[in-house]
């Protein structure tokens, strides 16, 4: 049922929110602005880069889980006490806001693009004899795990600037991967950078921070992107990010010092590990913070979120992973088996109402 006069307007529609889009779109008038037509399941993005057709069930249109309400295919730009304004002009009016913007990704406006990037990717990889990863966190590492299995010819070396892989989690799950690469035969050199802008296109050699020179048919740069909130520094909002950009909630995902304005996701200046399953619980907090707030309920009744501990699964392949537990770093088929296989995608596409397994047209 809609409560009129109750306007939700979501910015970001990632992983956290699209979550919040198709969970309230039957209580409130919805509105979902954000830069892409698709929400896009970002940890089966690098399977998808050597199983395109993976990206089927991974790419999916606002539209298809997102019924009932309005969809703004722009950036917003600005806030103020009481609208949004947009890159392309819309000023969409709120009574509750929700930040989910997550960090800055240039990606396609449609899901076709999207689709075809993943075909480009591919074709790269698989015309490539050697290739460079640029990056040993979870995106470097994964995509060298999704080559080195689905491409065990290729000759893979990935350079990372720090002492060791997966810096976001312990020691032991860095080591556990690091020894899983090289039985695939992936050359690995920490402590190392490459500098790209004295890269030309074309060429095939590049150098090292320390000299070094890595023969490669093409390379993938996997390093972080940063917070899509550089814009928020001149809105309303800008007294409420940290020093990092981050903007800082209370314990009910609220913006400290406002009550309709949350925020969640990586966006966040929430102290855990920045992850998509986390996001997620977020949104459904926040889900139940405003359906408590629509319904004219008490903050009483309001769920606060509590930061996680260091869990985390980072796939190596198809069959592999390694995951970090409250109490346990393991590696190989059992943490493979929780998440490898599928990378959650069915599950995923389940909890946004659609059918796990069928492809879109």
């Amino acid at each position: 049922m809609e409560i009129d006069g109750n306007r939700v307007v979501i910015l970001g529609g990632g992983v956290a929110g699209s979550v919040v889009a198709k969970s309230l779109q039957f209580h409130a008038h919805v509105t979902l602005v954000d830069p892409k037509e698709y929400f896009e399941i970002t940890w089966a993005s690098l399977r998808s880069m050597v199983e395109p057709s993976f990206a089927e069930r991974s790419v999916i249109n606002h539209r298809d889980y997102f019924t009932n309400g309005d969809i703004v295919t722009s950036n917003a730009v600005n806030v103020t006490e009481t609208e949004v304004l947009t890159a392309d002009g819309h000023r969409i009016g709120y009574d509750y806001l929700v930040i989910a913007t997550g960090h800055a990704d240039p990606l396609p406006k449609s899901r076709r693009e999207r689709l075809n990037q993943f075909k480009e990717d591919n074709q790269k990889i698989k015309s490539a004899q050697s290739i460079l990863i640029i990056g040993g966190g979870p995106t470097g590492v994964e995509l060298a795990g999704e080559i080195a299995v689905d491409f065990p010819d290729k000759k893979l070396t990935l350079v990372h600037k720090g002492a060791r892989l997966l810096e976001f989690i312990g020691a032991k799950a860095g080591d556990k991967t690091l020894n899983w690469l090289k039985s695939k035969n992936v050359v690995v050199k920490l402590e190392q950078s490459v500098d790209l802008n004295a890269f030309k296109d074309g060429q095939k050699i590049y150098q090292t921070s320390n000299g070094e020179t890595i023969e490669a048919d093409c390379h993938f740069l996997c390093i972080g992107k940063p917070l899509a909130s550089a814009w928020l520094k001149e809105t309303v909002l800008k007294n409420d990010l940290d020093g990092q950009g981050r903007i800082k909630v209370d314990e009910k995902l609220r913006v400290k010092g406002k009550d309709n304005i949350f925020a969640i996701g990586d966006i966040t200046d929430i102290p855990e590990i920045k992850q998509g399953f986390l996001a997620q619980q977020q949104a459904e907090v926040v889900v139940k913070n405003l359906k408590v707030i629509l319904e004219g309920g008490r903050e009483c009744r309001m769920e606060t979120y509590k930061p996680h501990s260091a869990i985390a699964i980072v796939s190596l392949g198809r069959k592999d992973a390694v995951a970090q537990l409250p109490f346990l770093t393991i590696g190989g088929r059992i943490p493979g088996f929780i998440k490898s296989g599928d990378l959650f995608v069915g599950k995923t596409r389940k909890q946004m109402g659609l059918n796990p397994d069928i492809v879109q047209a």
